[in-house]
């Protein structure tokens, strides 16, 4: 019981070092770009109350995938159109991917330096093993998270910012475009509530084989872990394993 409230307190602060500097990075690439929309409706800041939408915290500490409340950017205020919306796109994933970066060794040194080698120590002094526990937590669930925020994000889905990609990348008249800007938040929509149901189900039948048909969840994880996150935990990894 205890781990379980450790763990989900270690991932709401998470979420919070997730996807507030995302909105943030958004925001600050917009009024660096020309348009100061975001800054204005007092989006450029680091105030967590500022980004919070309920919705897209619970999604992100259910099932590690979610939103804040998307920031207001007028990409006509652009001074370069394209490279605007394309910046301002990115630059939310981009920071993220550079918190995962810096939080992984983190959590490495946690859990080598302070858990396995106190390890007999900590076993005696129980509030001392769950403090080194939730430290531990934090920085691996900001690594894990940031990573599948990061591949979540970059879906082609309109309101995503992958979406915003291709509207920095294509003519407005592109019939694929269009097609994701019309019904891209329906396809949204339609997975989370088709992986949500084969999580719970994995959870609670115990038929391991339905996370194959988790279309979300399988492909978001395994791009996560297997192709965003090789660079990091590969690197950390070796870098570790020198001394």
């Amino acid at each position: 019981m205890i781990d379980y409230i450790i763990t989900l307190l270690a991932s709401v602060i998470a979420i919070l070092f997730v996807l507030v500097p995302h909105e943030y990075a958004h925001a600050f690439a917009a009024y660096k770009n020309g348009d100061w929309t975001a800054k204005l409706t007092g989006r450029l800041t680091l105030n967590p109350v500022k980004h919070f939408d309920l919705v897209g915290f619970l999604l992100c500490a259910f099932t590690g995938f979610g939103w804040a409340k998307p920031v207001p950017i007028n990409p006509n205020n652009f001074r370069k159109y394209k490279k605007g919306l394309f910046t301002t796109a990115v630059a939310g994933v981009i920071t993220n991917y550079i918190i995962s970066f810096i939080c992984y060794p983190i959590a490495l040194i946690i859990f080598r330096y302070v858990i396995q080698m106190n390890i007999e120590y900590l076993m005696d002094h129980k509030a001392l093993l769950y403090l080194a526990k939730f430290l531990y937590y934090v920085p691996m669930q900001i690594y894990a998270f940031g990573l599948t925020i990061f591949v979540f994000n970059l879906l082609p889905l309109n309101p995503l910012d992958g979406f915003r990609v291709v509207e920095a990348l294509t003519s407005p008249f592109n019939r694929v475009r269009i097609f994701l800007q019309r019904y891209g938040s329906y396809i949204l929509i339609g997975l989370i509530v088709e992986s949500y149901i084969c999580s719970m189900i994995q959870q609670f039948a115990g038929v391991d084989a339905i996370k194959y048909f988790n279309i979300l969840g399988f492909y978001v994880q395994t791009v996560a872990k297997n192709v965003i996150g090789y660079p990091i935990h590969g690197f950390w990894d070796w870098i570790f394993g020198l001394f």
